[in-house]
């Protein structure tokens, strides 16, 4: 066997060509000999199976964070310090819980993660479900049904009606008039593709160009017909895009979303603070290694490890990871509301940044339903009476107003003669149906013939004498009526060379049969010279009236329109009383070449002009894109004509001449090179603006979205529906799959799903998205405050020499926990009233830039500072504390841990506490109020700290505390968890904690409330601030 040369271009082969160039016989197909050693060479016609990243790899993948390493680092100390503590302290914390709840809290982690891993990707395996498991293949010289796998280069096979196309086959011979299949999935194409066995002359040529293909994965609409495997497995269409897919997927882990990146960055310097701080606590206590009160140098080492480990805990917001899934998870229930359901839930706030979204055409600006929307008629006796009637409506349900049709061509009850001609001409030359469906009208058959099914019930609503039931009981009882009138003798089926079908029909109203003809107008107008008129006569259509007609065709064209012409012939010639096959007129009939002769007469009744018509509300949403600094590229597979005329109605153009700058195919804008298309994109970016491509194929969209991803560095937002958009999706920053329209590929490769099918809810995904940013800059600062409010506290008391406030434990429980529930609440703050005014925030904007990170150092200062107040406070002055307990000196306080050589110290025992024994017990046993105190003032500031993030810069007397109910109701939760661990006995021996008096929460109150005076003057500098910044990009501007 020869070498196959599989790169060359055998659409423009002639069809004696293709069989020589894949060495096959058309008469005997292959051997079996041949085919299998071709299967041999050229591989199994499949998709190759992606090698899966193993359960190992993810479980290592969740401990490569910088600040899970620190804490995993932190549990490990202190399970080693715990082997070597007093294990018999019956008044301390167990020593090894402190390290169980740490690990636990990092498994608990990574199991998250796993799962979030576990449950992605399938858009490999949905490909493969596209793929034909059988095909029938002549070998031998004989036809038999064979597994598609095992399909080889040069098989022949046969494809009919229904069926899936296994490979991508050159067509040799049509077995019946026509075959048309559906390639809306390889294409975005509306309309099923007339097919060919003629060359096609052009070597560039784009997926919708070759029209003598079969493409692997695509449908059978009709017909019957031989192709010649060219291409299989990876080779295919359909495998260039799992290719395409699977390297965006690469391409994209590299690339993650914003927030992830921010996180990032914030977690890797956090990482790197918290470990500074943690070797200088530890360095700065060296000279007190060898205080008694630790057992031994060793042990005093072990002990200042174990605050090390405390300050690590502190600075580490632990329940940030949970706060942020639960707040994009509310986030992404809130969308699915609005129809827009997130897959992924990082790409929630990946909206907020989105700087141009990437919409593909039909089905998602438009309605994907074809609509006539003009129709030309004679409104009066002559042919210079011709009228164009605009026609209401975007979908198939069939109710919509045809303007000036009742004052012209509405006679007493019933319908104009050429009305009612037109009428029943569309109603004849119809397969399709309208049915019912989920409360909607959908149409099964072709989207054209559907669209002429439905003018035709708006015209029924004209007529006066007819009776209809609703609409939604009988979506076509109009074309019932008609087709009822009249008996269907034979069908002439589409022809490329005639560009036109007709039905012969009888009437019982008419002698003989009538032809009812529609096709392309320029065929048919230059056949005819006679019009209907009103009455429904004919009279003659004359040069300068059909100029007219053709100039009107011509600025319907130009408008993006398709445009039909509506004939009738009523002298039939020999068909003129033809009953059925037995008829001696039948055999002209057979073959397709006669139908042209056959239809020689027809008669102009009018024009229809039909669009995929745009939805109603995308104006609109594409207004307030721009108002929100995003512009909006359309990408479609369609014809230029069409793009431009869509793109002109909903605003993503506004005139003609931006047709040269701002619209392209896809041909051309991937011939013009980098650094052109580089200009052209440049157009749209930081000036809200808009760009058309036209008849793209699956390559021309992934480089576009790569081009605007990566070297332009924009937050690029794609739609798409079928298996061609899904490597586009994959690449994209937010890929966004259709929910009604889209296929299982484009679901999968996507991050989120609309519900609806419609651009407006992407905008509103994109308002929604920028206020869960926005409240989510709000609890992240929030958390941060509370995480340097505890350093500064263990700092300080380290720095001081006194015992330290709080253990690990406590901490957890704070930054897990008490914090958890307020920091959630802010998620659900209101969303700024302009926040669908301001610029697309930067893709690498800091989530804590410098001016915010000193305001809430400040906060996390007085944090600090007010923890080591109280505790020290409890020791030196709380004699109003009304549980008796002695107070000491701020020396004795300090040098604590040299107690035990103070000569006649002395405890007075009070409460449960027995220090006659151990007076030293004083400052570690005896702390435990201390350290409520301290606690509880951390939780109680924590909560005024919630109320101050209700709003960035606004005052909180402004803004309200009732702002956010749900905060008022997380405040209310986390205060009843802490008192729980105050006053229940269980977690009192858990949390070494203490139950409180009336006396104590005064005091906790007391230092805690001063914190909302310290922010309000920061907001206020924060507010004067901006306001001098706005100055000056005013200025600027």
């Amino acid at each position: 066997m020869a070498e196959i040369d599989l790169t060359q271009p055998f659409h423009t082969y002639p069809v004696d060509k293709v069989v020589k160039a894949v060495q096959t016989n058309l008469q005997t197909g292959l051997t079996s000999d041949e085919a299998q050693k071709r299967l041999a060479k050229y591989g199994h016609n499949e998709l190759e199976k992606e090698e899966k990243e193993s359960i190992w790899e993810k479980i290592k993948e969740q401990f490569e964070d910088n600040l899970v390493r620190i804490l995993l680092l932190a549990a490990v100390i202190s399970f080693v310090i715990s082997q070597f503590e007093d294990h018999e302290d019956s008044h301390a914390v167990p020593p090894w819980v402190e390290p169980c709840v740490i690990f636990t809290i990092l498994i608990l982690n990574a199991a998250v993660g796993i799962w979030q891993d576990l449950d992605a990707e399938r858009a490999i395996e949905a490909l493969k479900d596209l793929q034909s498991p059988h095909a029938i293949v002549l070998r031998d010289n004989n036809w038999g049904q064979i597994e598609a796998k095992d399909l080889v280069i040069g098989d022949v096979v046969e494809i009919k009606q229904g069926d899936r196309i296994p490979a991508d086959l050159r067509m040799v011979d049509l077995k019946t008039i026509t075959l048309k299949t559906d390639q809306s999935i390889l294409t975005g194409e509306v309309n099923p593709v007339n097919k060919t066995t003629e060359p096609v002359l052009k070597d560039q040529a784009a997926v919708q160009d070759k029209i003598n293909f079969l493409f692997s994965g695509t449908l059978v609409s009709n017909g019957t017909a031989i192709g010649i495997v060219c291409n299989t497995g990876m080779k295919t269409q359909i495998g260039k895009i799992q290719s395409e897919v699977q390297d965006a997927a690469k391409e994209k882990q590299e690339d993650d979303d914003p927030l992830s990146k921010r996180l990032d960055e914030f977690g890797d310097k956090l990482a790197k603070y918290v470990t500074y701080i943690c070797i200088i606590c530890w360095v700065m206590n060296i000279g007190n290694f060898s205080d008694p009160a630790y057992g031994g140098t060793i042990m005093g080492a072990l002990y200042y490890f174990k605050v090390a480990v405390a300050l690590a805990v502190a600075a580490i917001p632990e329940g940030l990871p949970a706060v942020i899934t639960t707040c994009l998870a509310l986030g992404a229930r809130r969308m699915a509301k609005q129809k827009a359901i997130v897959r992924k839930l990082p790409k929630v706030q990946t909206l907020g940044c989105t700087t141009i979204i990437c919409s593909d055409k039909t089905g998602t600006l438009t309605t994907n339903e074809m609509c006539v929307k003009e129709m030309v008629l004679l409104s009066g006796l002559d042919a210079s009476t011709i009228t164009v009637f605009p026609v209401e409506g975007t979908s198939y349900h069939p109710e919509g107003k045809i303007d000036g049709l009742d004052a012209k061509l509405v006679k007493g009850n019933g319908l104009a003669g050429n009305l009612n001609r037109l009428c029943q001409s569309m109603a004849l030359c119809n397969e399709s149906k309208l049915f019912t469906d989920k409360g909607r009208v959908q149409r099964s058959g072709l989207p054209t013939e559907a669209a002429l099914k439905v003018l035709v019930e708006k015209i029924g609503k004209y007529d006066k004498s007819f009776n209809g039931k609703p609409i939604l009981e009988a979506p076509e009882q109009y074309n019932e009526k008609i087709v009822g009138e009249f008996t269907k003798r034979a069908t002439l089926e589409f022809t490329r060379d005639r560009k036109s079908m007709s039905v012969l029909a009888s009437s019982n109203n008419e002698k003989g049969n009538v032809l009812f003809i529609k096709g392309a107008p320029d065929y048919l107008l230059e056949k005819s010279n006679m019009i209907l008129n009103s009455n429904g006569d004919v009279v003659p259509l004359k040069a300068q009236d059909k100029n007219q007609l053709l100039k009107i065709v011509k600025d319907l064209a130009e408008k993006g329109l398709r445009t039909l012409a509506i004939c009738v012939q009523e002298d039939c010639g020999q068909l003129s009383d033809y009953d059925g096959p037995k008829h001696p007129a039948h055999n002209s009939l057979i073959d397709t070449n006669n139908y042209k002769d056959l239809e020689n007469k027809p008669i102009i009744i009018g024009v229809v002009a039909l669009q995929d018509p745009p939805r109603p509300e995308v104006k609109r949403s594409i207004e307030k894109c721009r108002e929100a600094g995003i512009s909006v590229i359309m990408i479609t597979g369609d014809i230029k004509e069409t793009a431009q005329s869509i793109a002109m109605q909903i605003g993503i153009l506004h005139n003609q001449s931006q047709f040269p700058t701002h619209s392209f195919t896809g041909l051309e804008f991937s011939t013009m090179g980098e650094e052109k298309q580089k200009k052209v994109l440049e157009q749209v970016i930081g000036k809200p603006s808009g760009l058309v491509f036209s008849r793209t194929d699956p390559s021309h969209k992934r480089e576009l979205v790569k081009l605007l991803t990566g070297q332009l560095n924009q937050i690029a937002a794609m739609t798409g529906d079928g298996v061609n958009d899904a490597p586009a999706l994959k690449q994209a920053s937010i890929g966004i799959a259709m929910g009604i329209s889209g296929t299982e590929v484009a679901k999968e490769a996507s991050d989120m799903i609309l519900a609806d099918d419609n651009f407006a809810t992407i905008v509103r995904a994109v308002e929604e998205g920028r206020a869960i940013y926005q409240n989510m800059k709000g609890f992240i600062r929030y958390m941060i405050s509370s995480n340097i409010g505890e350093v500064v506290s263990i700092f300080t008391s380290s720095a001081l020499g006194i015992p330290d406030g709080f253990n690990s434990i406590q901490l957890l429980w704070v930054n897990l926990v008490t914090d958890g529930l307020p920091a959630t609440a802010l998620s659900f703050n209101p969303p700024d009233p302009d926040v669908m005014q301001k610029p697309p925030r930067k893709h690498d904007e800091p989530i804590i830039t410098e001016f915010v990170f000193v305001r809430y150092c400040v906060i996390g200062t007085y944090v600090g500072l007010a923890t080591v107040f109280v505790f020290v406070y409890y020791y030196l002055g709380y004699e109003w504390a009304g549980d008796g307990h002695p107070i000491v000196t701020f020396h004795q306080l300090r040098n604590w841990a040299e107690c035990h050589h103070w000569e006649g110290f002395k405890v007075a025992n009070f409460d449960k506490y027995d220090f006659s024994k151990d007076p030293c017990l004083y400052f570690s046993w005896g702390k435990q109020k201390a350290s409520t105190l301290s606690l509880s003032v951390l939780v109680v500031i924590e909560m005024f700290n919630a109320l101050n993030a209700l709003s960035e810069d606004g005052s909180l007397l402004k803004v309200g505390i009732f702002a956010n109910p749900y905060l008022i109701i997380a405040i209310f939760g986390s205060m009843t968890l802490h008192c729980m661990i105050c006053y229940v006995p269980l977690f009192e021996n858990i949390f070494n904690t203490v139950p409180l008096s009336i006396q104590d929460w005064i005091l906790i109150i007391a230092v805690s409330a001063p914190v909302v005076l310290v922010d309000e003057v920061l907001k206020f500098f924060s507010r004067v601030r901006n306001a001098k910044l706005l100055e000056e990009r005013k200025k600027i501007q």
